[in-house]
């Protein structure tokens, strides 16, 4: 395994799903040791004392990158194109930058490709296009003249991200497997991202011998990313193991389930309703759940008697000082269907799910 400890390391930063800024900041402490300068807008600017490969394994980031350059003094006007240029010209260390990119990325086979990466949000006073063309004309003479542009797969992606008055510039060190997984061969529409999934597990506190369920389990990745959490929390004579439960009301989700897990863990699927658990009572220590949203059901109407049947059921299975992290959309009908409960809740997380606005929330049941 490569690994650098330069007296002056750059800084790195990921890509995050917004409004999990905080939770992949607490990853980055926890897995890296990291130090965290900033998490915000969709990005966490962090610094290691080493770079190796293990920054690879984030699970609750969507990318991660080698840090060239940002600011929030842009102008919004036509001056930044120069400021653009001018920075990523002058400002980064671009063979420090490349000898590690190169150390911990695959050589490629024949002709190495590189590939220039815009996003832009907000009103400017230039269009991406622009942006991209004097982006490129700062790179000048720093990529190696036999390299070859490429749209997709290539080899080194340099990136710039414009958001309002703030710019990001780095080194994409990660692969769409950071943010797809290799386990996860079936999709349908309303399956859950696996960094909103891994995001879920971390705010668990999961332990050793937990039993955890996800009573509505949909494409089973929730209970995926929890096994891959306990497995990645394993250490020489200190066995670190879940009991996994799922299952759903949709055969059709099952089966997508049994695909994904299929490689992965042993995990007893069943065809259940959520309102209505084969379950014992006291029998499970936590519950993580992607509940249903109101556009999924028939009618909007149907939200409010689902929550409450699958709360009862959640509140009768969950040992005391057990905890439950739920996402939803209607926070508010969730939150009146555990009134009975007395769960008392520790976090809330506003995040968007396919562009919807939703939210994480952490209950706690009592002693």
């Amino acid at each position: 395994m490569a690994r650098h400890t330069l007296d002056e390391l750059p800084a790195c930063y990921a890509m995050v799903h917004p409004g999990l800024e905080e939770v992949a900041a607490e990853e980055i402490r926890t897995e890296l040791g990291g130090a965290i300068k900033r998490a915000e807008n969709g990005f966490v600017v962090f610094r290691l004392k080493e770079i190796d490969r293990s920054i690879l394994q984030l699970r609750t980031t969507e990318d991660v990158y080698l840090h060239a350059w940002g600011t929030d003094q842009l102008s919004y006007r036509a001056t930044d194109l120069d400021s653009i240029r001018r920075w990523t010209d002058k400002e980064p260390n671009w063979p420090l930058l490349l000898r590690i990119h190169h150390a911990l990325t695959p050589k490629p086979k024949g002709k190495p490709t590189f590939r220039l990466v815009v996003q832009m949000t907000g009103e400017h006073g230039y269009r991406r296009v622009d942006a991209r063309k004097e982006f490129g004309r700062g790179l000048a003479g720093k990529i190696p003249a036999s390299w070859r542009p490429a749209e997709e797969n290539a080899s080194l992606e340099f990136w710039l991200s414009i958001h309002g008055g703030t710019a990001i510039c780095g080194l994409r060190l990660s692969d769409r497997t950071m943010r797809q997984r290799h386990y996860k061969l079936e999709h349908f529409p309303a399956s859950l991202r696996p960094t909103m999934a891994a995001a879920m597990v971390r705010l668990a506190e999961l332990r050793p011998h937990h039993t955890v369920l996800d009573p509505m389990c949909g494409a089973g990745t929730i209970l995926a990313e929890a096994h891959l959490f306990a497995r990645q929390q394993e250490r020489p004579q200190t066995p670190w193991t879940l009991t996994l439960l799922g299952g759903d009301v949709d055969p059709h989700h099952l089966r997508a389930a049994k695909a994904n897990l299929f490689k992965l863990v042993e995990v007893p699927l069943r065809t259940w309703d959520a309102r209505r658990l084969p379950l014992e009572d006291a029998s499970v220590d936590r519950i993580i759940c992607n509940l249903p949203f109101g556009k999924q059901l028939s009618t909007p109407q149907e939200i409010g008697p689902l929550y409450q049947g699958a709360v009862k059921e959640m509140d009768r299975v969950l040992r005391p000082k057990g905890k439950a992290v739920l996402l939803v959309a209607e926070a508010q009908v969730l939150k009146d269907a555990l009134r009975s409960t007395g769960w008392k809740q520790e976090r809330f997380v506003p995040v968007r799910v396919l562009g919807q606005r939703a939210v994480i929330l952490v209950y706690r049941k009592s002693g």
